[in-house]
């Protein structure tokens, strides 16, 4: 892995946004890589191969950049901050290696899955290194503050593991079962990059509890329009084939609110059509054509544009600030992305 920009931050549309986003951030995304590839070394070659997979395929650092900016925002200036940021991006590879484990997942990011290459057992007790290694990089900084916010994020994210496989195949879940599962998995990571960027930052309480709020509110609609994508996206674009959540058995937001307002008619078809053992792409386009006839995609795009507008609104405690721009144009990033 280099120290270059990672591949697939922005989509070709929206290009003044994309512009506006990337002179701004080039560098600390540069700052990152680094720091990533420095940190993936190992005395046991075995990790550092499959880190390095998994860290190389193209990911969007959010969570560190994240970080790095909110710290920024509430005064810092030094540059030891991608040292500690970077602990969010190898938390977060260690979800999706055993994310990938647990769903036999097939591709990753455009390319072979870690799990497909080099089995299940060792990809797992990689995904274990790095989180033993986040936590690790972290107690470095002394600070019980930043360790307890991190603590709690990573206890929540591993409960939203278990509810999400509870809830598998389950097409009884309702939408606050479904928010209350991604708010653990994707949500929290997120709004503690952002608070602990506050309280690394020497942050007031008030600007620390904004911070997590926007960072909350930005990654409910993250994987609000993740789950979209699932139906509207391209393979190419989004480095996994559509529809994986369908074949995995996993009831998103846009299928939720179909079975929820269709007719008796309408939702025992699509049950049949999800139930089986295999879901054919015909049979997928079948199930994508009822959902979106119902106005599930847009039902799910709606709630994300008002988890981001709560988002920008917890920025309202920050006066004018470049940063507080790059954050409000991530915000409205989430909304428009493709990948």
């Amino acid at each position: 892995m280099n120290s270059s920009i990672p591949t697939g931050f922005f989509t070709q549309s929206h290009e003044n946004l994309k512009e506006r986003i990337y002179t701004r951030i080039r560098q600390d995304l540069q700052r990152i890589e680094a720091e990533i590839d420095r940190n993936l070394s190992s005395s046991v070659p075995f990790i550092s191969i499959v880190g390095r997979h998994i860290m190389g395929s193209g990911g969007k650092r959010l969570r560190p950049l994240l970080m790095i900016l909110s710290a920024r925002l509430c005064g810092y200036q030094g540059n030891h901050d991608a040292a500690l940021a970077i602990v969010f991006e190898f938390l977060h590879a260690s979800s999706l290696l055993h994310d990938d484990v647990v769903d036999n997942a097939e591709f990753r990011r455009n390319q072979p899955a870690a799990n497909t290459l080099w089995g299940n057992p060792g990809v797992v007790l990689v995904g274990d290194f790095l989180y033993s290694k986040s936590i690790l990089m972290t107690v470095g900084y002394n600070d019980i503050r930043i360790l307890q916010a991190l603590s709690e994020a990573t206890t929540k994210m591993a409960e939203g593991e278990v509810l999400q496989l509870i809830h598998a195949d389950n097409l009884e879940i309702d939408e606050q079962e479904y928010l209350e599962v991604i708010t653990r998995k994707t949500a929290v990571l997120i709004s503690a990059a952002c608070q602990i960027g506050a309280i690394f930052g020497g942050g007031k309480p008030d600007q620390e509890r904004a911070l997590g709020a926007y960072g909350f509110n930005l990654g409910i609609a993250f994987q609000l329009i993740d789950d979209t994508l699932d139906y509207t996206g391209d393979v190419n674009e989004l480095g996994k084939p559509v529809g994986n959540d369908i074949q995995q058995g996993k009831a998103t937001l846009p299928l939720i609110y179909a079975l929820r307002n269709g007719n008796a008619a309408e939702k025992k078809k699509l049950k049949e059509l999800f139930s089986a053992d295999q879901i054919p792409s015909e049979r997928f386009h079948e199930i994508r054509e009822r959902v979106t006839r119902s106005g599930g995609i847009a039902y799910a795009r709606e709630l994300a544009s008002s988890y981001v507008q709560s988002a920008k609104e917890a920025l309202r405690i920050f006066p004018l600030h470049p940063t507080k721009e790059i954050l409000l144009d991530l915000a409205d990033y989430v909304i428009c992305r493709r990948t």
